[in-house]
């Protein structure tokens, strides 16, 4: 956003809006816009750039004697010019070749010396007095293009009014001293009354303690004049009422069309924008006043494109439709852009530009002036879409107020009735969507009612109600007092003071961040608690690792093929609309496949026996909290695979009893070894969890089991996976794993962890087969014997299966064999002893379970 420190002052003094807005230079002004409005990126001094043009007069303009196109002039410079030669009369001898030079024309003379405007950027060009064809050429008459105020370089400037010659440039447009301030757009993006100098002014002087008044004209129901003239008959049709809430226009007739005063073409040059015409120039500069895009149509060819009347209509563009824009593109508009259309084809694109068919031109004698207001987000979709960034579409892009629409139409109405000689020739149309209230309160949004205390507490000050008042008063806030309780309501040019906190963050501004008082908080120095479910996630890591299991990391995001390898329900994960690529199109629901995806690789690579692990998060639709049902719910999953290649895996054993024993380890390690329970997963009631269904998919039921506490809760699934997983993935004969919820870590284990020493005494191993019923869970006989240790006093004594045998020829038993592991803390123990522990056991597994010792 680029500003003219002289526009805002003369916009000011123009209006009365408020006093010299840099009393203390432009150096002070910068500093407290960085502090309390916007980041400066760049000031320019303008004036600089046109130092020593002067404004002159061509006296006598005759032939070059020895050129057919170039002219020698005689100029009257007022005499100010110094170190230049002139004539016994005084004037100054300049070559021109420039068609339009006459007598009697007011020119801009680059005397010798200066730099030519154009280069000061570039390669500055400084002009010295010179011989052309024999005649000597004291600098040069500029055209427009070396002026830098606009691209024509087909003849001189001409200055139009009569102007003193030997005025400085500078002087006469108000450039003199001038900067151009180059503000940081973002700092604006909630701000839209900003993209306009009256914003600016506005915000300066609030930051300076300053009040502003707005213009008279700048007001919700300004009036308009009445019809002055034949009328030019227009009917506005807008079938996008949600896109285009408000849409005002009106007619005029009898436009004299010709090149902007000069004044207009400085101020839109300074600031970037090219001078086209003088009515095409008003909308622009009334843009740049207040922020507020507006569009002329020449009325005539509207009318021909309509038929019996000029009509314009809001629409969405229709299949195969083209327009032709005023910067020469042809575009196929996107199919959710505004357009502006007669009744027979498009004519512009709405908030982004016109089309060329019905621009303004020399010929234009009637026109159709367009202020209108449209949404923000398909505004600025559109100009991405076909890459188009005008200034009528930063200021839409950034939701400008509805509310001032009326204002900057009867604006523009009045300086083209003043100035450019037309007259009304229709009732203003104002194609209005807005809700009644906000036209009757004449605010965006309804009052708000804050204390200065709730105000006070959170910029940490000592503001009273008054002062608030003030500071929110000098920017045209409605305040009423009601004892410490301030009644806010914000002028109709903001679209950002909508709660409270709007009030407060206004307040800290306008009294300047840079002065609240820098306090340090007080914080209590006890040290922050742990997050308990971080410190188990932690535990477990170190815990697998330490079995020689190696962590993972994989995308929470998996393919639809892997899904259906594991047999899990594709409808039950939530598929991603923009996915980082398409191996990763869903949320995984459980960890495994994920980790069973990374096994072929790792066996095909020469990792012949490994196991894997992974803490992550999962996200099954139907786990979705009720209050939210469209907001994924995350749930936290270990899993771990272990396998091995057929050749290493010809040993004794499944890979089930393998990726227990990790299982079993962590669970002892956190002391829920005996908390919870292996039950077979065949048959096992998962409560109709989402989660257990999608996480049990792969699992083959015969080979696997379920994990239980003590209230049946089921927490996780260990073992085998089904032969078409297997075949699917391409996994070795030996796989297994688990997959578990870390929460029961979190909520079954104790807190604090018990050192046990180990014996200084060797130990005693030596092992049990029990002949049992088939029908009793092996879990169960496990349990009962590791009961039994677990009573033995001053010793250390641990259980490892061995074998689980089921002969041919007795279907109705079988054979588990355990053994013991045990060690004294005061003795070492005889192989009697140990027998007699083990009688013991036997004895209480026959006792409960009528099992028979072998």
């Amino acid at each position: 956003m680029k500003i003219s420190l002289n526009s805002i002052r003369g916009l000011n003094k123009r209006y009365g809006c408020a006093g010299d807005i840099a009393p203390l230079g432009i150096d002070d002004l910068t500093i407290k816009m960085g502090a309390q409005l916007g980041a400066v990126e760049q000031v320019t001094d303008i004036g600089k750039k046109y130092q020593g043009a002067v404004l002159v007069k061509v006296l006598k303009c005759w032939s070059h004697p020895d050129s057919d196109h170039l002219h020698v002039c005689s100029i009257d410079d007022g005499g100010i010019t110094p170190d230049v030669n002139r004539g016994a009369d005084g004037t100054v001898e300049v070559v021109c070749g420039a068609r339009n030079v006459r007598e009697g024309l007011t020119a801009v003379w680059l005397p010798p010396g200066v730099t030519v405007p154009q280069s000061l950027d570039k390669e500055p060009f400084v002009l010295e007095a010179r011989a052309i064809r024999g005649v000597v050429s004291n600098g040069m008459l500029a055209s427009a293009k070396e002026l830098a105020l606009g691209d024509n370089h087909e003849g001189i400037l001409e200055i139009d009014g009569s102007i003193k010659p030997g005025t400085l440039f500078a002087d006469a447009y108000d450039l003199s001293g001038d900067y151009l301030i180059d503000i940081e757009n973002k700092m604006f993006t909630h701000r839209p009354d900003c993209f306009g100098f009256l914003g600016i002014s506005r915000e300066l002087a609030g930051i300076q303690r300053m009040q502003f008044k707005s213009p008279a004209w700048y007001t919700v129901q300004p009036q308009f004049p009445g019809i002055e003239t034949e009328e030019l008959p227009l009917s506005v049709q807008n079938e996008l009422p949600e896109l285009a809430p408000r849409f005002t226009a009106i007619t005029m007739s009898n436009v004299e069309v010709g090149p902007s005063p000069m004044w207009l073409q400085v101020e839109l040059t300074k600031v970037g924008l090219r001078p086209i015409n003088n009515i095409v120039d008003y909308t622009n500069f009334f843009m740049l006043e207040t922020g507020q895009p507006l569009h002329a149509y020449d009325y005539d060819k509207v009318a021909v494109l309509s038929g019996d009347q000029a009509s314009l209509v809001i629409r969405k563009p229709h299949a195969g439709e083209k327009l032709t824009l005023l910067n020469g593109k042809v575009i196929e508009p996107h199919e959710n852009a505004i357009m502006i259309a007669s009744d027979k084809q498009l004519i512009g694109m709405g908030g982004v530009m016109g089309g060329s068919e019905t621009e303004v031109s020399e010929t234009t004698r009637n026109i159709i002036l367009e202020c209108a207001n449209f949404d923000m987000y398909t505004i600025r979709k559109t100009a991405m879409e076909h890459g188009i960034f005008t200034d009528a579409v930063t200021r839409f892009n950034k939701g400008q107020s509805p509310l001032q629409n009326l204002a900057v139409l009867v604006k523009i109405v009045d300086e083209i009735r003043n100035f450019a000689g037309g007259k009304v020739a229709s009732r203003v149309i104002d194609d209005n969507h807005l809700p009644s209230e906000m036209l009757e309160r004449g605010s965006v949004f309804p009052s708000i009612s804050v204390s200065s205390g709730f105000i006070n507490a959170r910029l940490g000050l000592g503001l009273s109600a008054t002062e608030i008042s003030q500071l929110l008063g000098n920017v045209e806030f409605n305040v009423t007092l009601e004892g410490d309780n301030l009644i806010v309501t914000a002028p109709f040019w903001r679209t950002d003071i909508e709660i409270p906190e709007d009030i407060v963050e206004e307040v800290g501004r306008l009294y300047g961040y840079d002065k609240l008082p820098l306090v340090l908080p007080r914080r209590d120095i006890l040290p922050v608690s742990k997050n308990p479910l971080l410190v188990v996630k932690q535990s477990l890591r170190e815990s697998l690792a330490k079995t020689g299991a190696n962590e993972v990391l994989t995308y929470s995001f998996i393919h639809g093929n892997l899904i259906n390898k594991v047999g899990q329900d594709r409808e039950q994960a939530y598929r991603l609309s923009n996915a980082l690529s398409p191996d990763l199109q869903y949320y995984r629901m459980s960890i495994t496949p994920s980790l069973l995806d990374k096994v072929h690789p790792n066996i095909k690579a020469g990792y012949r026996e490994f196991a894997i692990f992974e803490l992550g998060k999962v996200h099954v639709k139907s786990e979705n909290d009720p209050a939210e049902p469209d907001v994924p719910k995350e749930a936290n999953a270990l899993g771990a695979v272990i396998a091995a290649d057929d050749k290493t895996a010809a040993r004794d054993g499944a890979a089930f009893y393998t990726a227990k024993r990790y299982l079993l380890a962590l669970l002892q390690e956190f002391q829920l070894d005996h908390a919870l329970a292996f039950e077979p997963l065949a048959g096992a009631d998962l409560y109709e969890n989402p989660w257990l269904q999608q996480m049990a998919a792969p699992f083959e039921p015969a080979h696997s089991a379920v994990l239980r506490d003590q209230e049946k809760m089921v927490w996780g699934i260990v073992g085998e996976y089904k032969d078409a997983v297997k075949t699917a993935l391409k996994l070795p004969e030996y796989t297994a794993g688990f997959e578990i919820d870390p929460l029961v870590f979190l909520l079954n284990t104790s807190k604090a962890k018990i050192y046990v020493p180990l014996p200084r005494f060797p130990k005693v191993q030596q092992d049990i087969t029990l002949k049992v019923s088939s029908d009793v869970p092996f879990q169960a006989v496990y349990d009962l014997l590791n009961k039994h240790l677990k009573s033995l006093e001053d010793m250390r004594a641990t259980l490892q299966p061995l074998d689980i045998y089921q002969g041919g020829n007795d279907p109705g038993h079988k054979h588990l064999t355990f053994r013991y592991t045990v060690a004294h803390y005061q003795k070492t123990l005889t192989t009697e002893e140990v027998n007699t522990i083990l009688d013991q056991a036997a004895a209480m597994a026959r006792n409960q379970l009528r099992a028979e010792r072998i």
